[in-house]
């Protein structure tokens, strides 16, 4: 370890943590009536989630005795605009409509310090500008992020309003979608006081209630994306908007932009198609997605982060990996993973995760810059780790029409090689700097901590067999993972030394009196007492029926348990602080302190917490995915959609390798500052045709996209996961980015090599592809092609070693240390043989593109065949091998130098 070590502690940056995410994210630290407020919606949020999720758009409940009481019955559209309500009204009471600090606000500043100079204080115009200003400010402003404006409350029961308008007047909403808008009531029927000023209106008064509700609707989701995405997007969501209806006046025969001109379109038909429409618009498939499959599973996070799994596997980490050479820096990497299985946010997981890893890299050597660059880089790799991924996967299936299992499936290969790369680069920095790794008794003992924590990999598990083995839904492996999330949780909430015999005996006999009942009646225990039985079951089916409900039984004795035993101490479970923080606060502001201690009470505000939680963390998902979901709405509506392919084509002149590149760079721009879901919506809707009309696998385009759209977060200048973690590391953040985007970089040539070559994601095109559609060319591999020798090893095999030694001269590339120090040359030689080794065909398909531009050949799009690709890849390898032995020569072990030399990475 380096002797010059800053003398710092772990935990100096942990109080920085939700200071660092409130600057980046502009979200309200809110107290009073308003928190309470925002619990209740949030609660209120993730109830109805999890009862879509559990039960169906059936909102119904089944009671004993009285029977089922139908609530109501619901289809998409007003499921979908009651999730949007809710996204809305948290946006407002959670996001500030200004701070004061913005372009208006300055100017308006400026213009009182102006009419001041002028005129003077005291002067009555200047008294009537202040006192316009003030009661602006008071309107609109929160400069503290710390409460909600008269504005915000204003916008809140209009976002329910349209809400309740899908639910009451549905019938309306169906005639309107054959006749128009213009054939709904207009707004002074609706509402009969009105009536009286109806005829001073004009044409105005014969606007359809559902047209008003329509243009207030796209208004309020534009105005929620500004506060809780960016201006920007807001702008470019409204841009097209604008096309929609003014594209029309493009000519036709203009140069370039000819094929820009659509059909005109009036602003009720284009109002109808974003607002009242499930296939397109605010509505369509990006928020189904988020209804059905990203928000459940953002609760699934929120409930494993609150059960204090986030801190348990960072120690599970630095239990691994702590004591090896870099230890703190390769403990920030696979902590980085862990997190990302709970959180699919870079910013989140880049500062959670930081507040503990990156004080220890600091310590242990490392350059803030570097560990505030690992940290992000390893924290963004989240969105594309499976099994969860993040929100934008859950699109990937829905716009494939790809099952889950398969998109993990092809996921795996490629996010193992990227977390790979950056273990490889922090090694060969730890190597250069002589940093060792942390003494053994820092560190939990790996044994007793998986002993004590088991149970957190439970939920995790189950996750992956339902998806994979059992070949369920998401949302329904979600839930039932959900389920057992809780079960365990109670169950080791209720444990304890003096209570385990009672726990045990409430759920072995909940559990025999469920078989008998259902072997008896053929329904549960209560049921069968209220004389709801439909038969008996065969033994066999009455076990399995109870097996099914195993994580219902656990929760009630848990819950038995404890309210029987309240005040136990559960020796294994700790839950995550914001919990034991909400606790203590709840209890106080009762006057009853002792509360916070009680079992059964702390499980509640656990469960209450995480479901908040929960919400909070899906707001900004939902606001970007309605607010995205328009362009496609506007490109299907306005048939754009061939003419933008044929566009791009020409412009590509049949370089797939630029059409790659372009994508690639606009995935970066775009992405800046945007969360990862957006970008890709609008790339799939702009690009992604254009990639699978080149042949590209359909499945490999849109996980292309993904990744380009998540390395916007690490790339300079915006680069918010680095801005995130430079907060934690007290660093130069365009430095940090910088680091991050040089340890990312394997991540921008693997989606090259993957297109080019399917196999990586373990895709392979079917022998009879020419004749069918597009989604339907290429299919994941299964068990009979891996027997396939002739096709595996020089498809599979072959390219999958090439990527990991790829990663590996890459490594040396960008650290330029090996076994000792790499010099320019070397450098430029790894390269080299990185490419040939990771996508020899982008090099050879780029250089036939330039020769082709310049007259010599015609290009570089046809497949590079498949000897010249193996033959390359074996160039690569020497060439790999001899710049290794070379500067192994130099060193004294693979491993580091000296007495380090013999420590395995």
């Amino acid at each position: 370890m380096s002797a010059d070590t800053p003398d710092e502690t772990v935990d100096e940056p942990a109080s920085d943590t939700d200071a660092i995410i409130q600057e980046i994210e502009r979200k309200r630290s809110l107290a009073g009536w308003t928190t309470v407020a925002v619990a209740v919606v949030g609660i209120a949020f993730s109830l109805f989630q999890m009862w879509l999720a559990a039960k169906g758009f059936v909102l119904a409940l089944d009671l004993p005795v009285i029977g089922r009481i139908e609530f109501v019955s619901l289809q998409l559209l007003q499921i979908n605009a009651v999730h949007v309500a809710f996204g809305l009204v948290l946006t407002f009471l959670l996001y500030p409509s200004s701070t004061g600090d913005g372009p208006i606000a300055s100017r308006c500043v400026a213009l009182g310090a102006a009419v001041d100079g002028r005129l003077g204080r005291g002067h009555p115009l200047s008294r009537a500008v202040h006192a316009v200003g003030g009661a602006l400010r008071w309107l609109f402003v929160d400069p503290d992020l710390d409460r909600v404006t008269p504005f915000d409350l204003a916008l809140i029961p209009v976002a329910v309003l349209s809400a309740i308008y899908f639910i009451t007047d549905f019938q309306e909403i169906q005639r309107m979608r054959a006749l128009g808008l213009e054939a709904g009531r207009p707004v002074h029927e609706v509402f009969r006081f009105l009536d009286p000023v109806a005829g001073l209106l004009g044409p105005l008064s014969e606007i359809s209630y559902a047209m008003v509700l329509g243009v207030v609707g796209v208004l309020l989701v534009l105005e929620a994306t500004r506060r809780a995405i960016s201006l920007w997007l807001m702008l470019i969501v409204a841009g097209f908007i604008v096309y929609a209806r003014f594209g029309v006046y493009i000519p036709q025969n203009a140069a370039y932009v000819g094929v820009l001109s659509i059909p005109e379109l009036s602003w009720p038909a284009i109002i109808q198609n974003l607002w009242y429409n499930t296939e397109n618009g605010v509505f369509g498939i990006p928020v189904t997605v988020s209804v059905q499959f990203i928000y459940i599973f953002i609760l699934f996070g929120a409930f494993l982060e609150m059960s204090g799994a986030g801190k348990w596997f960072i120690d599970l980490a630095y239990a691994a990996t702590g004591t090896r050479r870099g230890g703190p820096a390769k403990a920030s990497i696979l902590a980085s993973g862990f997190m990302g299985t709970i959180s699919g946010s870079s910013i989140a997981n880049t500062v959670t995760t930081g507040a503990f890893t990156i004080p220890l890299m600091k310590k242990s050597g490392y350059r803030p810059e570097f560990a505030g660059g690992v940290e992000a880089s390893a924290s963004s790799g989240g969105q594309i780790l499976p099994p969860v991924m993040g929100a934008a996967a859950f699109l990937i299936v829905q716009y494939t029409g790809t099952p889950f299992a398969d998109v993990i499936v092809a996921a795996t290969i490629p996010a193992i090689v990227f977390f790979f790369g950056v273990w490889v680069m922090v090694h060969f920095e730890a190597s250069r700097l002589d940093i060792g790794g942390l003494d053994a008794k820092d560190l939990v003992d790996i044994r007793s901590h998986l002993r004590s924590g088991w149970f957190y990999l439970v939920p995790l598990a189950l996750l992956l067999y339902y998806l994979i083995v059992a070949r369920l839904s998401v949302a329904r492996s979600a839930w039932f993972t959900l389920i057992a999330i809780g079960a365990l949780v109670t169950l080791v909430a209720a444990y304890s030394d003096e209570t385990r015999g009672r726990l045990g005996a409430l759920v072995v006999g909940l559990t025999l009196a469920n078989v008998l009942s259902h072997y008896v009646a053929g329904v549960g225990p209560i049921a069968a007492v209220a004389g709801a039985g439909v038969g008996g079951q065969p033994l066999d089916a009455a076990v399995m029926a109870t097996l099914g409900r195993l994580g219902g039984i656990s929760i009630v004795a848990g819950v038995l348990t404890l309210a029987t035993h309240p005040f136990v101490d559960a020796p294994l479970l700790e839950f995550d602080d914001a919990v034991d923080e909400t606790a203590a606060t709840t209890a106080g502001a009762v006057n009853r302190p002792r509360l916070a201690e009680n079992g059964l009470y702390r499980l509640g505000v656990f469960a209450g917490k995480s479901m908040e939680s929960g919400a909070r963390t899906a707001v900004p998902v939902v606001v970007a995915v309605a607010a995205a979901g328009i362009i496609p709405g506007v490109i299907s509506v306005s048939g754009l959609g061939p003419n933008l392919v044929a566009l791009i084509e020409a412009v590509a002149g049949g370089s797939l390798v630029l059409l790659l590149l372009v994508t690639a760079v606009s995935s970066i721009l775009l992405g800046m500052g945007m969360p990862t879901t957006v970008t890709y919506i609008i790339l799939v809707s702009l690009l992604a045709p254009a990639l699978t009309a080149f042949g590209v696998p359909e499945l490999a385009a849109h996980l292309f996209i993904l990744y380009f759209g998540v390395i916007a977060d690490i790339t300079p200048p915006v680069a918010v996961a680095a801005y995130a973690a430079s907060g934690v590391a007290k660093s130069d953040a365009f430095q940090t980015g910088i680091e991050a985007f040089s340890l990312s970089l394997n991540k921008a040539i693997v989606p090259f090599a993957f297109v080019l070559t399917p196999g990586l994601v373990l895709l392979r095109r079917e022998p009879n592809a020419p004749d069918l559609e597009i989604g339907e060319k290429y299919r994941v591999l299964g068990a009979a092609d891996l027997f396939d020798v002739a096709y595996i090893l020089p498809e599979v095999l072959i390219p999958v070693v090439g990527v990991f030694l790829g990663v590996v001269a890459l490594a040396a590339t960008v650290i330029g240390y090996v076994y000792a120090p790499v010099s320019r040359g070397e450098r430029a030689a790894f390269a080299v043989s990185s490419l040939l080794l990771m996508a020899p065909g982008l090099g050879v398909r780029g250089l036939l593109d330039i020769l082709g531009v310049v007259g010599v050949g015609s290009g570089g799009g046809a497949p590079v065949p498949i000897a010249i690709d193996l033959a390359l890849r074996g160039v690569g390898l020497a060439l790999f091998v001899v710049l290794l032995l070379g500067n192994r020569k130099q060193g004294t072990g693979l491993f580091g130098t000296g007495d380090a030399a013999a420590e395995t990475a």
